[in-house]
């Protein structure tokens, strides 16, 4: 079975500046090759080659001008490949341009998020038009699947739900003899050995709610004073440049200098290890969360979770195990409250930690990921559908 996936070309892939949407494709590929032949097509770059083999997977890349130049090169290379499958992930417009030209082919589109399916980027005509090209549609919650079947209710039929997974080889538990050597010499390097470290991870963007958390922080201190907010990420993917949100956050954070530190943006090859030193994770995101990789990636490094019940947030953290699930109405009381209760309590930290593995283990691993999608494309070679 070949299959061919199509990115959206707006970042290098694989790379370690590229955004979530690589990421995914990438461990999703290098899991399915096990499999099927996969080929996966971006955009060129000055320090990758036009074509090459990694893990297993074959990597094809196209100039991209912009995004008509950009299809229309894939397309092109799609000739050429003659795939069983066309997925194209996150760009609803690549495959009604693709099903016109490659028309015996099974496409798929694969959603993310809910951006690339709202105005002001497409409006509902158009969107319908497009879902209508895709075979399947596959997202990465109930709650994306519930978001898409009530904008497009004659899509709902082929709208699949798959969540996503974690490298647990890479996300290690922070309990593990291991894991606390690399702990120790990162909070060494950080000044921080006897301090307990909140973490953040992700993008500096309002609906991921950063201002929630230092506002909370102005709490916790004052039960907490050796609490340390640790902010890793930037407002940009791969950037270091400042939006006018950050630099409020920057203001907001340097009133409590001692309690709160900001990590510019980081390739995502370094990321576990920040993992490593956290007592908590906080998710303060706002509506709109489709799944939140920072949540598997934090529950398979033995970590507890406070996260807002945001969006397909709370198809990952069951609340009162893994960790707690906040109301958005409840985000001033309850953020310091049960971020206070977890920094009070080293066992019941472990306890959430360890259990947080075991879900990981069970329902979130990049393995079982891209068993549950060659099965779906298997089942639909056999059937053949088409819309």
């Amino acid at each position: 079975m070949k299959i061919a996936i199509v990115t959206p070309g707006s970042f290098p892939i694989p790379s370690g500046k590229s955004s979530s949407v690589e990421q995914v494709v990438q461990k999703t590929a290098e899991q399915l090759v096990k499999q099927a032949r996969v080929c996966v097509l971006g955009r060129s770059t000055s320090f990758q080659a036009i074509r090459e083999n990694r893990n297993g997977v074959s990597y094809i890349r196209v100039r991209r001008q912009n995004s008509s130049t950009y299809i229309s090169q894939i397309s092109k290379q799609l000739a050429r490949l003659k795939p069983a499958f066309i997925q194209v992930d996150n760009r609803p417009r690549f495959v009604r341009y693709l099903r016109k030209r490659h028309p015996r082919a099974i496409l798929g589109l694969v959603l993310h998020s809910t951006f690339f399916i709202s105005r002001p980027h497409i409006g509902s005509k158009e969107l319908k038009a497009c879902l209508r090209a895709a075979h399947v549609i596959i997202v990465n919650s109930d709650f994306l699947k519930q978001f898409l079947a009530q904008k497009v209710p004659s899509a709902a039929h082929k709208i699949v739900t798959q969540h996503l997974g974690v490298d647990v080889a890479k996300f290690t538990s922070r309990w593990s003899e291991e894991s606390q050597e690399t702990r120790l010499e990162l909070l060494r390097k950080l000044g921080y050995e006897n301090r307990k470290i909140i973490l953040f991870v992700g993008r500096l963007i309002p609906k991921k709610g950063v201002h929630h958390l230092l506002n909370a922080m102005r709490v916790i201190i004052e039960s907490e004073p050796n609490a340390v907010l640790i902010i890793v990420g930037g407002a940009f993917y791969g950037s270091g440049r400042l939006s006018k949100y950050v630099k409020n956050l920057y203001k907001l954070g340097n009133k409590m200098p001692q309690n709160v530190r900001f990590i510019p943006y980081i390739s995502h090859p370094d990321i576990p290890k920040w993992f490593q030193i956290a007592d908590v994770v906080a998710v303060p995101s706002g509506e709109g969360e489709a799944f939140g990789l920072v949540n598997v990636e934090a529950m398979a490094s033995g970590v507890p979770v406070v996260a807002a019940r945001s969006g397909g947030i709370q198809e990952v953290i069951k609340d009162g195990t893994v960790g707690y699930l906040i109301e958005a109405s409840r985000m001033n009381e309850d953020l310091p409250r049960y971020i206070l209760r977890l920094l009070g309590d080293a066992e019941l930290q472990r306890a959430m930690g360890e259990q947080g593995i075991q879900r990981v283990h069970q329902c979130f691993t990049w393995e079982r990921a891209a068993e549950m999608r060659y099965e779906l494309y298997r089942k639909m070679k056999v059937e053949r559908p088409f819309s």
